[in-house]
């Protein structure tokens, strides 16, 4: 799992159900997904939202990753959650794969904290 920080309380990510590698082309099955996670700080009654896009069965464009970038998500040239080589610079968009949101508060921005977990 992935997990991006935005400059702001938004955290947002990918699950993966297969190993994170290098790949000419994209893997993984069904049970990828995208999320976002966006607790309102206040001191009473603060509020959570969270938000899961699940497989749409629109296409299989479930995770693809290089030297260069990963990808997850994707259709007509785009992707629902794209991050640099570098992890520090991203990009959001709807795609077909999971049918999201954008899920930063703008389609480009940059990475403040990352997460990755490795779940057995």
């Amino acid at each position: 799992m992935l997990r991006a920080m935005h400059y702001s309380p938004l955290v947002f990510g990918a699950f993966c159900s297969s190993p994170l590698r290098v790949s000419d082309c994209f893997y993984g099955t069904g049970e990828t997904f995208l999320f976002s996670f966006s607790p309102e700080l206040q001191i009473i009654n603060p509020i959570i939202s969270c938000q899961v896009f699940k497989w749409t069965s629109e296409n299989s464009f479930f995770v693809k990753g290089n030297l260069d970038s990963f990808a997850f998500g994707g259709g007509r040239g785009i992707f629902g959650l794209w991050l640099d080589g570098d992890l520090y610079h991203g990009r959001s968009h709807t795609c077909d794969t999971f049918n999201n949101d954008i899920l930063s508060k703008t389609e480009d921005f940059f990475v403040h904290v990352m997460e990755a977990w490795a779940l057995k």
